[in-house]
């Protein structure tokens, strides 16, 4: 995806190309994964965005190379989601923790400044 990285949308076709797949694989894909769910053009046709292909570069990994069944990488991609989401409060709470401390220290050199 290197020379379309600053494209925001990639059509059914482009997609194929880039994941190597056939587009009724795709289209089949959709309608099995909950988390691959394209959005339509007023034309009423597939636009992809870098993360839909993101998700469907996962499936193409749980299904061909790690030998899920649909029902299988379904659950896989649940839990990594939940995981990742998981990470992300412990990232925030850690970042609280640390402006926290960045203030206190902060108040403590202008205390010592003051003297």
């Amino acid at each position: 995806m290197r020379e379309s990285d600053s494209k925001l949308y990639y059509s059914i076709k482009e997609v194929s190309e880039l994941t190597e797949l056939k587009p009724y694989v795709l289209r089949y894909w959709e309608s099995e994964f909950p988390s691959l769910s394209p959005s339509k053009n007023r034309a009423g046709n597939r636009i992809y965005k870098k993360n839909d292909i993101s998700v469907i570069l996962n499936i193409k990994e749980l299904l061909y190379e790690k030998k899920f069944t649909i029902k299988g990488a379904i659950e896989e991609l649940k839990r990594s989601s939940n995981e990742d989401i998981r990470v992300r409060k412990v990232q925030d709470r850690d970042k609280s923790v640390l402006e926290e401390v960045r203030n206190e220290l902060k108040s403590i050199l202008n205390e010592l400044n003051r003297h």
